[in-house]
């Protein structure tokens, strides 16, 4: 889930999140995203992003796949390898869309804080990211700035369709609670792009 605040708004409290025993300590990260798509946006109006990322414990290339009846996205990573260089691995996982090249379409840097909910035995119900964004669309020349945060179901998460929705709900009460709402845009390269 992602939601829009202000740049002024204060954390919320997520210590009594359902399953949540304790909050961990927030957890500075520098992301330097790169997206790639065709020069038509194929990828993306096809539910697809790939990107290399440098910084935070996910660095590497990503293919992050089309939104699924609950909302959640297939994740595909690779190691960064040299730069400029696109693996054969990342175009091979995206060959199935029609796509002539993949070429540099927009930069998002991402200063951000993680924290974890934890349950008792220390398993990750929960992360939750406070994003301070700058993103350039390459192509038009154009930047913007804004503040989001995200919370994403960890491992330890419930399994149950009635849990994850009673712990999202809360969530979502926690966040409205400090003043921030629901995101207009599902994602940074959407926003970025204006699609």
């Amino acid at each position: 889930m992602k939601f829009d605040v202000a740049d002024d708004t204060p954390l919320p409290d997520l210590s009594s999140l359902p399953g949540a025993a304790a909050v961990s300590a927030p957890e500075p990260r520098e992301l330097d995203s790169r997206y790639f798509d065709s020069d038509e946006y194929a990828l993306g109006r096809a539910g697809y992003a790939v990107r290399r990322r440098t910084g935070g414990p996910d660095e590497g290339w990503h293919v992050k796949g089309p939104r699924d009846a609950e909302g959640a996205r297939v994740e595909l990573h690779w190691p960064l390898g040299a730069e400029g260089e696109i693996p054969d691995a990342v175009t091979a996982a995206v060959a199935h869309v029609s796509v002539s090249r993949l070429t540099f379409i927009a930069r998002i840097l991402n200063n951000r804080t993680a924290s974890y909910l934890l349950d008792d035995a220390g398993g990750v119900v929960a992360e939750f990211v406070d994003d301070r964004v700058t993103a350039t669309d390459v192509r038009r020349g154009t930047s913007a700035s804004w503040r989001e945060w995200e919370f994403e179901l960890g491992p330890a998460a419930p399994t149950d369709a009635t849990g994850r929705s009673r712990l999202l709900s809360a969530a979502t009460e926690a966040v409205a609670a400090v003043g921030g709402r629901i995101a207009a845009s599902d994602s940074k390269l959407g926003r970025t792009l204006g699609l």
